[in-house]
């Protein structure tokens, strides 16, 4: 069984490397205004053997999950908004590294409780969906997730990750998710996260 949940400090063996190319992508203003705050870059910034250094931790082989953002950075500031909250990931497992400096980061990314229905992330077996109320996922997704992202009173957080550079997260994308706050005033102190989606190998 796949953790729920893998932080792995100290990441990349050349952090501030990874930090300086991700600063100088390009940041499409498209994006700002989209599902999630901030703005995503128009390239993404690769990252020498991730996926099979991801792949040995985890013990299950993994590749990029297409029609994702995978690879891509998104950088976040202060008061940035999106139309979307508290979410699960198209894929088959998720990763965030995080690239702000320590005495920039605030925040980190949060996990929560749905309040109505006690679950703290999608049952993906027959047998937890029909505990849950639920005939399929799709219905769940539909009820729950879509119905309630925007919804803050909706939901309990119960975990936050803290950001810390050079910090790799690695979690089940069926979590119920988000992001802390964006912070900073420019690029340099902002919120900068490198986002990783994977899909089985």
């Amino acid at each position: 069984m796949l953790p729920s949940l893998l932080i792995v400090d100290d990441f990349l063996a050349d952090p501030l490397n990874a930090r300086t190319a991700a600063l100088a992508l390009d940041y499409d203003p498209a994006t700002r205004h989209g599902n999630y705050p901030g703005t995503l870059s128009g390239a993404p910034l690769p990252v020498t053997g991730l996926e099979e250094t991801v792949s040995r931790i985890i013990g299950v082989p993994v590749r990029p999950q297409p029609g994702t953002s995978h690879g891509h950075c998104r950088l976040t500031l202060k008061g940035d908004r999106g139309v979307s909250g508290v979410h699960i990931d198209p894929c088959f497992y998720s990763g965030i590294l995080y690239l702000s400096r320590n005495e920039d980061a605030r925040g980190g990314t949060d996990f929560f409780r749905h309040k109505r229905t006690g679950l703290e992330k999608v049952p993906t077996d027959p047998l937890g969906l029909a505990q849950a109320g639920y005939a399929d996922v799709n219905a769940l997704v539909e009820d729950v997730v879509n119905r309630d992202t925007v919804h803050a009173a909706r939901w309990e957080r119960v975990m936050r990750v803290p950001m810390r550079f050079n910090r790799l997260i690695l979690f089940s994308p069926w979590l119920f998710h988000n992001s802390a706050d964006g912070f900073g005033a420019t690029a340099d102190t902002g919120r900068l996260v490198h986002l990783q989606f994977f899909a089985r190998g």
